[in-house]
């Protein structure tokens, strides 16, 4: 925890040296909390998790023994977003792959060679519309892109909204992944969906990388279908070293780092932190992802 943050546990909490003993967790995505580790944990009230994403976190596990948990939805919002936009542009202006040549210290025309696509009217499909989806196609929608979204849980809001995510994949030229892994969005989008895009497509996902399935999205690459992806997240993090698709020029990767930045991390820790007290004083959290335990 960064030490700027400890002056607001004073008088409420303090840091102990066994986490096994502890009344409360601030969370990061790395470790799995369930019964087995509950079992070793007593005294725990409390986890607050530094973002938005509780898929690490058994909810159910949490709410049998009564243990409150948060998060912190708007903390990675705007950060993620942008990362999102970051990619999308590495990626479909292939700038890894121009890169490359200066590297190699190839010559001659390279402006002839260079293919890069322009954004402008093609179709950005969103599959997830919450906070970081509605931010994504805000920022997008500079860039004169047709915007298209598929969330059976959310309205598009001006936006054009696909009946189903088939309808959506058959129309991207971008398909951008906004939504949460579950039991259900697991392997979402496999080898049958990936088909469903056009020949040409461009894959970016920020969200969580259990919602793709690797081997497929690396065929749909070797095989020509899809042009790119850009991806911040993978299945098992981080992933190692050879990969295959860490070592391609059609693949932007960056290690799940889209929330990473300065502003969202003070937000993301003060949230957390300001909630996890918060159930220690025995008030309410705003963010309280099973509310159950507070009946």
């Amino acid at each position: 925890m960064p030490e700027r943050f400890l002056p607001l546990l004073q008088g409420i909490a303090t840091i102990v040296d066994e986490p096994m003993s502890a009344q409360a967790v601030v969370a990061t995505a790395r470790v799995r909390y369930d019964a087995a580790l509950f079992a070793k944990m007593p005294t725990l009230k409390v986890i607050a998790r530094t973002g938005i994403g509780c898929d690490n976190i058994s909810l159910p596990d949490a709410t049998a023994r009564h243990i409150a948990v948060c998060n912190v939805p708007d903390g990675p919002t705007v950060s993620t977003a942008e990362h999102t936009l970051a990619l999308l542009l590495a990626v479909t202006k292939k700038v890894k792959q121009a890169e490359a040549r200066l590297h190699r210290g190839e010559k001659g025309d390279f402006f002839s060679g260079h293919n890069g696509i322009e954004l402008a009217g093609k179709t950005f499909g969103l599959v997830g519309f919450g906070r970081i989806g509605r931010r994504v196609a805000q920022l997008a929608s500079s860039f004169r892109m047709r915007m298209m979204v598929y969330d059976p849980f959310a309205r598009a809001d001006g936006y054009a909204q696909a009946a189903s995510l088939d309808e959506l994949l058959r129309a991207a030229d971008v398909l951008s992944l906004h939504l949460p892994l579950t039991n259900d969005t697991h392997h979402l989008i496999d080898a049958s969906k990936l088909k469903m895009l056009k020949r040409g497509a461009f894959l970016i996902n920020t969200a969580r990388g259990g919602i793709v399935d690797e081997p497929s999205l690396l065929a749909a690459l070797e095989n020509g279908h899809l042009q790119g992806a850009g991806l911040d997240v993978f299945e098992h993090e981080p992933p190692p070293p050879d990969h295959p698709l860490l070592n391609r020029d059609d693949v932007v990767a960056t290690p799940h780092i889209a929330a990473a930045t300065d502003s969202a991390k003070e937000l993301l820790w003060r949230t957390a932190l300001t909630q996890l007290l918060q159930v220690l004083r025995g008030e309410r959290p705003p963010h309280l992802v099973n509310p159950e335990v507070w009946k």
